[in-house]
């Protein structure tokens, strides 16, 4: 692809640009936030369930193009409109509403997002951000020139483990970092062939909606939808784009990164329908003052994830092998495995899911989720007790709550408030496109096993032209 090309292709949803942290907000006189939400079943639901716990909230319209969801979510608000199609709620009641909630599959992300943006709404979207590296830097784009409210929907970002574990990396509390490893055994990838035939569309599913802007393709039971569209190219973006996301966040948060230099994919070969099963993904960033400057991060994800390396070897531990515990349910939900995760587990064993950093001074290992980071110095624990109280007295943190119940509606509730005037986003799209970015580059790269990718931020390109094609997606007309 030329560099012409994909200027043209990208600035058809916006180009780049840098947005700042926060923007005015348009609706503290009303003293209310009317919200639209795209997409109520599933994580939609909780995201409805969240957002609506807030007491200065009117749900006012819902959308779905599933009938059964539609129902279940107009039961919950009797009072909203209700429809199948986004861009009919949003042509017929935009005057109505002041944010826009995005919670449907992927793709579907930023077709729904930069419509609600182009008409001046405040949108919380659903990580990852957008499933094409265009549509990230649109996005971002947009936001700035309309100063609008944003945030990404990684809800442990307002968790008080991830807060401590950034500002205690920035602390210094293990020198400068060097690496991070991180992991999760879930296996949102499919190494299989596409499936054969089509099955009948259930009269409750409007089968052309759900497609959107992806290529047209015949319906298929239990492939797409409700749950399998993660695992699919042309949906989702694996599980480096589901739990990459929610893990990759503090670590990249904390030393303040860009985007990568170079992204090296190792997996098996693309098979143009589903993510591979498992990956182990390196990349190499410009450094920050929180880094050395040959920075380097490694993603492991897939059965057996993390693979064995020394960096990961934990006090107690003779071999890595015996380093890890076991998942019982890799596809669960993020409540659904809470408590699994939030268990105390042998000091001498990985946590499930986690990040390790190495720096000049230890290691720091952060579970996910719910659990205290930890820092290993020489082969041994060592107590930050004194640390961990400092910083939480200088920044009013509090104690944890271990309670996901409670603590989950924050960073809904976050982007409520800054809507009104009286907060700020933490995970603004200037934040969000970035980091999704960063995890998109990186699924890009499994289609290219074992080969280094150079990635030019200022130009939004790949050195290797071949790459290229896959950072715009091509929207079908429906």
């Amino acid at each position: 692809m030329k560099r012409r090309d994909f200027i043209k292709n990208t600035s058809a949803l916006s180009a780049i640009a840098i947005l700042p942290p926060f923007s005015n907000c348009k609706f503290e006189k009303k003293g209310r936030l009317r919200t639209a939400h795209i997409g109520v079943g599933g994580m939609g639901g909780e995201d409805l369930r969240d957002i609506s716990s807030h007491a200065l909230v009117d749900v006012t319209a819902l959308c779905d193009v599933d009938a059964n969801n539609l129902a279940a979510a107009k039961k919950l608000h009797p009072n909203a409109k209700a429809y199948s199609d986004y861009r009919k709620m949003l042509d017929k009641i935009g005057d109505s509403i002041d944010a826009v909630i995005v919670s449907t599959p992927d793709h579907t992300h930023a077709p729904a997002s930069l419509k609600a943006m182009n008409m001046g709404k405040s949108v919380y979207c659903q990580k990852p951000l957008t499933h094409h590296v265009s549509e990230a830097r649109a996005m971002r784009k947009l936001a700035e020139e309309k100063n609008l409210i944003t945030q990404m929907g990684i809800q442990v970002h307002s968790f008080y483990d991830y807060k401590l574990a950034t500002l205690l990396i920035q602390s210094g509390i293990i020198g400068k970092v060097n690496t991070v490893r991180a992991w999760s055994p879930k296996n949102w990838g499919y190494d299989g062939t596409a499936p054969l035939g089509n099955d009948p569309v259930p009269e409750t599913l409007d089968w052309n909606l759900w497609l959107g802007t992806s290529a047209e393709r015949q319906y298929k039971k239990d492939i797409y939808h409700p749950g399998n569209w993660r695992k699919l190219v042309d949906y989702g973006c694996g599980t480096l784009g589901d739990m990459g996301v929610h893990i990759f966040d503090t670590p990249y948060n904390a030393l303040e990164l860009d985007v990568p230099k170079t992204i090296t994919n190792k997996c098996r070969k693309p098979n143009g329908f589903g993510y591979p099963e498992t990956n182990i993904v390196t990349y190499e960033f410009p450094g920050t003052k929180y880094t050395t400057n040959d920075f380097k991060w490694v993603w492991y994800d897939g059965k057996g994830a993390p693979e064995d390396h020394q960096d990961l070897i934990l006090p107690g531990s003779e071999n890595k092998s015996s380093n890890k515990t076991k998942s019982n349910d890799k596809e669960a939900t993020l409540k659904d495995k809470i408590s699994l995760e939030t268990k105390l587990t042998d000091e001498s064993s990985l946590p499930d899911q986690g990040a390790m950093f190495i720096g000049e001074k230890g290691r720091l290992l952060l579970p996910h989720f719910m659990q205290l980071p930890k820092k290993i110095v020489d082969g041994k624990y060592v107590d930050i007790s004194k640390e961990i109280s400092a910083i939480e007295k200088v920044n009013n943190m509090g104690k944890p709550i271990r309670d996901y119940n409670s603590e989950g509606p924050k960073h809904y509730h976050q982007f409520v408030d800054a809507c009104l005037g009286k907060d700020t986003c933490t995970a603004p799209f200037s934040y969000a496109a970035r980091l999704t970015e960063t995890i998109l580059l990186g699924t890009i790269a499994g289609r290219f096993p074992g080969q280094t990718l150079n990635w030019n931020s200022e130009k939004g390109m790949f050195s290797e032209n071949a790459a290229n094609k896959y950072l715009v997606g091509k929207y079908r007309k429906f």
